[in-house]
């Protein structure tokens, strides 16, 4: 779909005076290769003849034991912080993780041409991720952060596979963690970076949504002169962002902002709006349902105005966007719709899910898989998707996981809310559901955080079918 999932395109070779050159490094056995590098990777598995090898290290593991295994692979160099006994060219940095970082700076650097957009936000990054590379990519080769690649390690390896013919990048930057999007919005240098929203994700880490504002703000920091920073305009903190934006021109979206929509109309598995911006108006038919994709759309469209792209570009772009796998997927297996939004979860995206799931036909069944990285406040939040969710008008609510008795109380024990433990217990429950309400037709929507892997409750319920 878009140029940076074409694994088959070669990467951009390294000589090993440009390793050397980025890293700061100094080599330890002088045996260095003739040939140019064809690429840098991680992962011992994949290694082979003609890459080089950076040998990380984590709390629970430390790759330069692998450095004799790819050695024997073919590999050619190996970035490392201490000298391994090994006849391969070494380089010795202070810090692999910073060497990596150093490297995607280097690339970042050598690519004057790109246009770069940075986001970040609780929920939505990947959806409106996904509009925007679809609005470039018609243009231009682009580069679009894959899957979950946007933390420290995650942003310099996609920046590894800029090339001179991309002309834009769309990379969203998470945090897990205060200085981390500083550290990775240096590393890409933005023409355009900004905040989706602030929402519950990640709460456990920054201890609450004023740490989360402060987290997702360092974006801003880096922003190239000239640059702009995007806004939400309707967001409890959206003061606090504009603040933290500081002096660079602002563009805002949503109500009230500069880009907004007005007559929506959500449909089962679509939206249609009219689209308002400071270079005119434009109807726009959005193949993604919910309100909140609307939203991602009126965010998207901010970001790609403030790199100059024309509006009617912007409304084709967004009119031929696909979703990511696992984000508000729609299958239709025999006489039962699945939605399959299994990718991740928070609070605030699961309840705009439900409402997704509200706009289909038949029986409405949500089953919900516990949220992670919500710290102290986890059995409080699940308690209150419990209290919220049962409100709406679901025929069933299935929860599942250590937190499925949390969402129960919230509901004050409601009799369509059904909670189990695991997914094996739920499975039995979902089978005997559907044999009940044959031949009635039924939407079922999957959600969790990745961890709890809803998606296999969904395949195991649909095999049954």
């Amino acid at each position: 779909m878009h140029t940076s999932t074409t694994s088959t395109v070669p990467l951009e070779a390294w000589t090993a005076e440009q390793l050397q050159q980025a890293t700061q490094g100094e080599w330890f056995r002088q045996n260095l290769p003739k040939s140019e590098i064809k690429r840098i990777l991680t992962d011992s598995r994949h290694a082979e003849m003609g890459d080089a090898f950076l040998a990380l290290k984590g709390e629970r593991f430390d790759a330069h034991d692998f450095v004799v295994q790819v050695a024997a692979q073919g590999c050619q160099i190996a970035i490392v912080e201490r000298p391994i006994d090994s006849d391969i060219a070494q380089l010795i940095v202070k810090d692999t993780r910073l060497a990596l970082g150093h490297l995607g700076t280097y690339r970042r650097q050598q690519n004057q041409q790109l246009k770069v957009i940075a986001l970040t936000g609780s929920s939505g990054k990947t959806t409106t991720k996904e509009m925007l590379g679809s609005i470039l990519s018609r243009l231009a080769p682009t580069l679009i952060t894959r899957g979950n690649l946007n933390n420290d390690l995650g942003v310099p390896m996609m920046l590894l596979e800029l090339r001179p013919e991309h002309q834009f990048a769309v990379m969203e930057l998470g945090a897990n963690h205060q200085g981390e999007i500083d550290y990775t919005s240096n590393l890409v240098q933005p023409h355009v970076a900004g905040i989706l929203n602030i929402g519950t994700a990640h709460l456990g880490e920054f201890g609450g949504r004023d740490g989360i504002c402060r987290a997702k703000s360092e974006i801003y920091a880096h922003i190239l002169p000239e640059g702009t920073a995007i806004v939400p305009s309707d967001d409890d903190f959206t003061t606090t962002i504009r603040q933290n934006a500081g002096n660079h021109p602002i563009l805002s979206f949503g109500e009230g902002g500069d880009v907004y929509a007005t007559e929506i109309q959500l449909n089962p598995q679509s939206a249609q709006f009219n689209l308002h911006t400071p270079e005119g108006s434009r109807t726009v038919n959005l193949p993604f349902a919910g309100a909140h994709n609307v939203q991602n759309a009126t965010a998207a469209t901010a970001f790609a105005l403030a790199i100059g792209i024309p509006l009617d570009d912007i409304v084709q772009g967004l009119e031929q966007a696909q979703g990511a796998k696992g984000r508000l997927n729609f299958i239709q297996h025999q006489n039962y719709l699945f939605i399959d939004d299994t990718y991740n979860a928070n609070p605030t995206s699961m309840r705009a899910a439900a409402k997704v799931l509200l706009q289909q036909q038949g029986l409405k069944v949500m089953v919900m898989g516990d949220i992670g990285e919500l710290g102290d406040s986890s059995w409080q939040e699940h308690h209150d998707l419990g209290r919220d969710l049962i409100e709406l008008p679901l025929d069933h609510l299935v929860v599942v996981g250590e937190f499925a008795e949390a969402a129960q109380q919230g509901s004050r024990c409601a009799e369509n809310l059904h909670a189990f433990a695991t997914q094996a217990d739920a499975l039995p429950f979902l089978i005997n559901l559907v044999q009940t309400h044959q031949p009635q037709s039924m939407s079922f929507l999957f959600k969790g955080s990745r961890y709890t892997h809803m998606e296999t409750l969904m395949a195991d319920l649909m095999e049954k079918l």
